[in-house]
């Protein structure tokens, strides 16, 4: 064989492998900011991003916790106002914290959207969702939702890895460098009522909620008049060692179908269905009712009354929402 040939076949070579180098980075870029990619998801539409949130009200910050035991303690979750806890793949949970009335200097770690996300995320106007990517399938529908969308793709600098953590567990936002401060009350457009607790109620100390794979027990706790959290059997901590503590629970009780997503070991992805209405439980002051709750339309917040239609009010502080599958 010429030189001639052997120097060609060394360049196309060297072109392949330049080119395999290119793409394994833009990878990297797009699914992880800086670390491993979240189980081959990706970013939103670069055209989508740095897009104001809407004028119509205050928008509030939204942040994907993951839940894995790999994640725990968490960092962040005690300041959000609402916490939800919603089943994934393979049986396990994962939370979203909303942020209103204070913003944490970290919260995470942080990991990928769902597809019902968009749903749940439709009573807010135009929040701000932080997350580490999603499902390319799923890509479309979050560009097309009312929202603003903030990955390690298009917010590198508010987001940073851990290297005290394993990955994909170790990704933690700076909320102050998406949201430059809390936007305040009036973000939580939830429908949630605050104030007295209703008549009647029935004195309880503990309550679990399982998943196939996972679940969650609050246990009341008169010395600090909260419901300390509990995960897969474990009392839940802050990383600053605080046990996690909510003023109210509500275990919702909805409908979980399969959706058209699956993770990277082909698990289907739960769908939480918000919009409807059913029975759910109402926990505060050591005391639980069974009341109803109902949400027309995507744009509305839930509204939880009881059985002759008073509405519910939940007590002052963080709110925690567990979506149970309905019988």
């Amino acid at each position: 064989m010429g030189r001639g040939a052997l120097g060609r076949r060394a360049t196309t070579a060297a072109a392949l492998l330049a080119a395999a180098v290119a793409a394994v980075l833009a990878a990297g870029c797009t699914g992880g900011g800086g670390g491993p990619g979240d189980d081959g998801r990706g970013a939103p539409k670069e055209s989508r991003q740095g897009e104001s949130p809407s004028a119509r009200g205050p928008s509030p910050l939204v942040v994907k916790i993951d839940n894995a035991a790999s994640a725990r303690p968490h960092t962040g979750v005690d300041a959000a106002d609402v916490v939800y806890a919603e089943q994934v793949e393979g049986g396990l949970s994962r939370l979203m914290a909303v942020y209103a009335t204070r913003l944490p200097k970290t919260v995470g770690p942080v990991r990928s959207a769902r597809e019902s996300d968009l749903e749940l995320l439709r009573q807010f106007d135009r929040p701000t969702l932080a997350f580490s990517g999603a499902q390319k399938k799923l890509l479309p529908l979050i560009d097309k939702a009312p929202l603003r969308a903030e990955t390690p793709g298009n917010a590198a600098g508010a987001f940073f890895r851990d290297s005290g953590r394993a990955a994909p567990h170790n990704l933690y936002l700076r909320p102050e460098r998406i949201v430059p401060e809390a936007p305040g009350q009036a973000a939580l457009t939830t429908g949630f009522r605050y104030g007295s607790a209703p008549a009647g109620g029935t004195a309880t100390t503990s309550r679990t909620v399982r998943y196939p794979a996972a679940g969650f027990t609050f246990t009341w706790s008169d010395s600090r008049d909260r419901w300390l959290v509990g995960m897969d059997g474990m009392p839940a901590t802050a990383a600053d060692g605080e046990r996690m503590a909510a003023a109210t629970v509500v275990v919702q009780y909805v409908k979980v179908r399969e959706s058209a997503f699956q993770d990277f070991l082909g698990n289907n992805t739960p769908y939480t269905e918000t919009v409807g209405s059913g029975k759910a439980t109402v926990l505060r002051d050591g005391r639980a009712w069974d009341v109803h709750w109902k949400r027309e339309k995507a744009a509305d917040g839930t509204a939880f009354t009881t059985g002759d239609g008073t509405p519910v009010n939940f007590a002052k502080g963080q709110v925690w929402v567990v979506f149970a599958k309905g019988t």
